[in-house]
């Protein structure tokens, strides 16, 4: 297991943390769904892509909070 070098990781985190965090308002889920969105178009189905991981981790998050937040559609019968 490789260890985390913690300052290498907070310098590259400080850059990130703006943009990348667990939404707990409306507004901060709107802003991640906004920079997923922009990830899809880049990246796409190439799970190669540099970018892939940070996509799902997103995808994670605004999943996440949907389920805690966003009602579900109750189908007419």
């Amino acid at each position: 297991m490789e260890v985390l070098d913690i300052t290498v990781t907070a310098d590259a985190w400080s850059s990130l943390a703006g943009n990348v965090f667990v939404p707990h308002s409306e507004e901060e889920y709107r802003r991640i769904v906004t920079l997923l969105d922009q990830l899809i178009d880049e990246v796409g189905e190439d799970e190669d892509h540099p970018l892939a991981s940070l996509m799902e981790v997103l995808g994670v998050l605004v999943e996440d909070y949907e389920t805690k937040h966003v009602p579900e559609l109750v189908s007419e019968s």
